[in-house]
């Protein structure tokens, strides 16, 4: 397992396919006829929601659309129920999914019955980091070392809460485990927004939120993090060390795309691409990143962004195999 590298992230050659700073509805012949569906894979108040609902409020308020975007959550069965959407949405232009790593975990653990490399690739928006969160009322704990005695003192009792079996935290809750050499409870909620909430209410006794899901409460002095899992600390939590720096190269990544459904027509993928290449390049969406810990300095679209989601395939289900399906779903 030491050997295995847990970025799970490739550099991949990019083309800045759409990639206009201002977006012109006549770059396209197509334009959408009808509302569009935005579905989000996760629960209402998580990273996903949050970011659609940003999106859809930056196209509105900057006349990017002639029909209004509808964000729409779908979080049942760690994203099942919105891939089968998906995939049932054939050929539809006026659908799109708000991705996270789900997006390539679920089809492996579960038998859907879905391809996501037949989904239509638009654009990553950026990618989202993992910190460690504790309450801010655990004096004892303030580092990883303290963190990791005091969970195997709980002799598996410590509840660490998360979106749900497949989700992100329960894959790196599990490359924790394995790591650190103990174990918890693992409590799945509905999405990241009502993760934080039960952090705050001391209902659960850590968990690793991306940085957007926590950053309310963090300012509020009710959670505090103790560790970042990136490659260098994210300038919006310049005191917290990164797993590497502390002697455990641990990183872990999530992508936040936009892809639409098999069988999408190549004037609304064209359309979609420059749509999401200006919010992508607006100031709006860049402040965003920033004040939230994300990464938003590469854009990737297209065909590009099809090939870095058969990577990422590809790295989760080696990741997969190497902590064991049990470990992530707890069955």
């Amino acid at each position: 397992m030491k050997k295995l590298l847990k970025t799970l992230v490739l550099p991949v050659a990019i083309a800045m396919l759409g990639s206009a700073a201002t977006f012109s509805q006549s770059a396209s012949a197509w334009e959408p006829k009808k509302p569009v569906e935005l579905i989000i894979m996760a629960g209402a108040g998580g990273g996903a929601d949050q970011i659609a609902r940003l999106l859809q409020g930056l196209i509105e308020t900057k006349d990017l659309s002639p029909r209004p975007f509808i964000p729409i959550n779908k979080p049942g069965g760690s994203g099942a129920e919105a891939l089968r959407y998906m995939q049932d949405k054939s050929g539809d232009d006026h659908t799109l999914l708000v991705t996270l790593n789900s997006f390539y975990t679920t089809p492996v653990i579960q038998d859907i019955g879905v391809d996501v490399n037949n989904f239509t690739p638009i654009g990553r928006m950026a990618l989202d980091n993992f910190l460690l969160w504790v309450h801010t009322d655990m004096t004892d704990i303030t580092d990883l070392d303290s963190y990791v005695v005091a969970v195997k003192a709980a002799g598996g009792k410590w509840k660490v809460g998360g979106t749900g079996s497949g989700q992100e935290d329960s894959i790196l809750t599990a490359m924790m485990e394995k790591e650190f050499g103990y174990e918890v409870t693992y409590i799945p909620f509905s999405g990241g927004g009502t993760v934080a909430k039960n952090l705050v209410g001391k209902h659960i006794d850590s968990t690793v939120n991306n940085p957007a899901e926590q950053s309310e409460f963090y300012r509020a002095g009710n959670t505090k993090p103790l560790v970042q899992f990136t490659a260098e600390r994210l300038p919006a939590y310049p005191d917290t060390p990164t797993a590497k720096e502390l002697g455990t190269d641990m990183q872990y990544y999530m992508q936040r795309s936009i892809n639409g459904p098999p069988g999408m027509s190549a004037q609304a993928q064209e359309w979609y691409i420059n749509l999401f290449s200006t919010l992508f390049n607006s100031e709006e969406w860049q402040k965003f990143c920033t004040d939230d810990g994300l990464a938003c300095d590469t854009w990737l679209a297209g065909r590009d962004l099809g090939e870095y989601n058969k990577q990422q395939i590809a790295l989760h289900k080696e990741l997969i195999q190497s902590v064991g399906a049990s470990a992530i779903t707890g069955e």
